[in-house]
């Protein structure tokens, strides 16, 4: 085979992964930060500034989940059972969150009701990403080709911390995207709320950093044996500049640059996790050859790919470029 399409793949599903993560967290984020803006006016243009294109955003996390049941098939069949709580839980909550979208317009009685739904929906779904993230990260039992933990294995100290600095940290992308596409009062806000947020995020980030080679003996090889470490430490070399541009986009009052800041520390963190993980999709037991579907299935899907995900990219472009500029109290202007 001249493509590694295990390989490929692997790399599709990080994409689609880190697609969600960048798009998804900040309309989650503005969820987070609803019950702390109190004027209905500046609700109304909060949702506005993700409603044409929040459903859009979760395209992403189709196309991971469903990518990784048919090509990963065993990593799928593992990785679930150890989640099944957590993921459920995220789905209620998505729901919840996206009925909100459409229902909280529809009523002025019930409004209340609404903007409980999408916040809370949005707490609990971010939250129960960052609970599995931790799970994953910290390493799921398996014996026999087969989940081997209990139901509470999802459950630990550090999988409960990555979802509070998951909560934290699209908390950060809501508030610099509000910064971006707001004015005013609504902004100066949302300036506030990311100059706590912001060296919040990095403090968590931080500690999480610290805290993973301390689980698995893999990550601490990767990360601090020699010559490994001439290869990671751009990485943190770059999270410190990213920083520093937060915090001085978000000091000098700058719009664009707080939000691409906010959004290169995720991708800086998803690096390091790609690092830390890589060729395990499983760590530390499940290679992406181990777990994937047979040559041809691959080869089929990979058809499909190569024909949606230009489309789907291209849709969100268009959508992001016509909702472009700032969003007033009655929609775009």
């Amino acid at each position: 085979m001249i493509f590694d399409l295990a390989f490929i793949w692997a790399a599709i599903i990080a994409f689609a992964v880190l697609a969600y993560v960048m798009m998804d967290g900040f309309d989650l984020g503005i969820g987070i930060l609803f019950p702390f803006y109190k004027a209905e006016a500046d609700r109304d243009r909060m949702m506005n500034s993700v409603a044409p294109v929040w459903d859009g955003n979760e395209t992403w996390l189709v196309l991971g989940g469903g990518g990784l049941f048919a090509v990963f098939p065993l990593a799928y069949a593992t990785i679930m059972p150890a989640l099944y709580a957590p993921i459920v839980i995220m789905l209620l909550a998505l729901v919840f969150r996206g009925v909100a979208f459409e229902f909280r317009w529809r009523t002025t009685r019930g409004k209340f009701l609404w903007d409980w739904a999408f916040a809370s929906g949005s707490i609990v779904a971010t939250f129960t990403q960052g609970i599995a993230l931790g799970t994953i990260v910290q390493g799921i039992p398996i014996a026999d080709r087969a989940y081997a933990g209990g139901w509470w294995t999802w459950l630990t100290p550090f999988s409960l911390f990555t979802g509070l600095a998951l909560v934290v940290g699209y908390a950060l992308l809501g508030a610099t995207w509000l910064i971006l596409k707001t004015d005013e009062k609504l902004q100066d806000r949302s300036y506030r709320f990311a100059l706590v947020l912001g060296p919040a995020t990095l403090i968590l980030i931080g500690l999480v950093s610290l805290w993973t080679p301390f689980l698995e003996p893999l990550y601490m090889e990767r990360w601090f044996s020699w010559p490994r470490m001439l290869y990671t430490i751009p990485v943190p070399l770059l999270v410190a500049l990213a920083a520093y541009l937060l915090i001085k986009g978000i000091l000098k009052r700058e719009e664009l640059t707080p939000f691409l800041a906010s959004l290169a520390l995720f991708i800086l963190s998803f690096a390091g996790i790609g690092i830390s993980f890589y060729p395990y999709i499983v760590p530390p037991t499940l290679t992406i050859w181990d777990a994937a579907a047979p040559q041809e299935s691959l080869s089929f899907l990979l058809v499909g790919a190569v024909v949606l995900v230009p489309i789907i990219l291209a849709y969100t472009a268009y959508a992001y470029w016509v909702f472009r500029g700032k969003v007033g109290s009655e929609g775009y202007h």
